[in-house]
């Protein structure tokens, strides 16, 4: 359970919207008593975070051994400095940001068609333009990138959203952080106001 519960979010729309935005997560593993942590790129397809690999390595094998896993994915919003609460101390400075926390359990993928669907899903979302031949199982120059790429899927069983975006501000003290974003005023604030005023 969130311990600031003011700043979870159930809606899942923003949650998927999140997962098709980020690039890029950080999947967590473990190595005996010890954690993993590796950065990935991933998309979201069928409902479960697809990633690919090589089929050798540290993270193969603790798959191998250990299924369970959990993915981080973070999109930061502005840095808010301490002088916008207009008070010398540096308590007030903060970072606002959304982020998700998925649980699962991985599953390693073999069948090449559905390796082939997953892979065409993570292009279109890294390189949208297109610019490349279909993937595709009978395309001889994917054949051996097919055989030799590892697939996987994290099959959720729990995600967790969270947005922190001022929600524990009063109306008086976000009126005034908007104002001073406003006349800061970089492309990050103004996305910043945009999740500030979703979330009142």
């Amino acid at each position: 359970m969130m311990r600031r519960a003011e700043f979870e979010v159930k809606d899942t729309k923003y949650i998927e919207a999140l997962l098709a935005e980020c690039e890029y997560g950080t999947l967590s593993l473990m190595d005996d008593h010890m954690p993993y942590a590796v950065p990935l790129n991933f998309v979201w397809y069928e409902k479960s975070l697809c990633f690919h690999g090589s089929k050798e390595g540290r993270k193969m094998e603790l798959i191998a051994k250990n299924p369970k896993a959990s993915f981080s994915v973070v999109k930061p919003l502005s840095l808010i400095p301490s002088y916008f609460s207009n008070t010398r101390s540096a308590s007030p400075a903060t970072q606002f940001f959304i982020s998700a926390h998925v649980t699962g359990l991985i599953e390693i993928v073999s069948n090449a068609d559905l390796k082939c669907l997953m892979l065409t899903a993570l292009m279109q979302k890294l390189q949208p333009e297109g610019g490349y031949d279909a993937i595709e199982a009978s395309n001889p120059i994917y054949t051996k990138m097919i055989e030799q790429t590892g697939l996987f899927r994290l099959n959720p069983e729990s995600i967790s959203l969270k947005f922190k975006a001022g929600q524990n501000l009063t109306d008086e003290r976000k009126k005034s952080l908007i104002e001073k974003l406003h006349e800061r005023g970089n492309t990050l604030d103004l996305l910043t106001i945009e999740m500030i005023n979703q979330m009142r």
